[in-house]
């Protein structure tokens, strides 16, 4: 079974800032972004936060924790979602790495939409790549 993290959830839900740690002591951030124009759609950002990474939020760190990592993502993502029943919307980008460019799926945006039927079940939402994002929509019924 892989490993879920411990979460350390916002001490206001709407906040929307969670965090977690890893076993080899990387600390990671969750953050669920509100769009101005649209309070009903949420960007979903992640990276490590641990200073020895600092101006590098979207490092890889290459420590074998990946599957724990998403793992206690995807937790996140659904305890975000029990809190925010409302939100009809969620947008992922996979930062590029080198070489890796915005106008077509990264590799980080692959192991995402790997990971999206385990937050999000198909039946009820939309999920499409565009480029290098990955929207997931809720219709309108």
């Amino acid at each position: 079974m892989v490993k879920t993290y411990e979460i350390i959830p916002p001490n206001i839900p709407s906040a929307g800032i969670y965090h977690f740690t890893t076993g080899s002591d990387i600390q990671y951030e969750v953050r669920f972004g509100r769009k101005q124009n649209d309070l009903l759609s949420a960007t979903i950002v992640f990276g490590v936060i641990n200073e020895e990474y600092e101006g590098e939020e979207y490092v890889l760190t290459n420590k074998g924790e990946v599957y724990g990592v998403m793992n206690t993502i995807v937790q996140i993502i659904k305890m975000f979602r029990k809190e925010h029943p409302n939100v009809r919307s969620y947008e992922f980008t996979g930062e590029p790495t080198e070489g890796e460019t915005l106008e077509k799926p990264t590799k980080r945006l692959k192991l995402y939409h790997r990971y999206v039927k385990r937050m999000f079940d198909e039946k009820i939402w939309d999920v499409k790549v565009l480029k290098n994002k990955i929207v997931v929509l809720r219709p309108y019924h």
